[in-house]
């Protein structure tokens, strides 16, 4: 599981998929349920890329 604030790499992003090999972090406080369809939020990727929604299998703790 992920906290606020967490680095996270994103392996991979069916979202977005620009940002994959990218770094980010967590801005869920609390663990994603349905409104985002289970996914976490991810912001701060890259100056072109707005925040994204991975699944927990596509991030990895930094």
């Amino acid at each position: 599981m992920f906290k606020a604030g967490d680095k996270v790499r994103i392996v991979r992003c069916e979202d977005d998929p620009r940002a994959a090999g990218r770094t980010g972090r967590v801005l869920d406080e609390i663990p994603p349920g349905p409104l985002t369809g289970g996914r976490w939020t991810v912001d701060r990727i890259g100056a072109f890329i707005a925040p994204v929604l991975c699944h927990t299998h596509e991030l990895r703790r930094v």
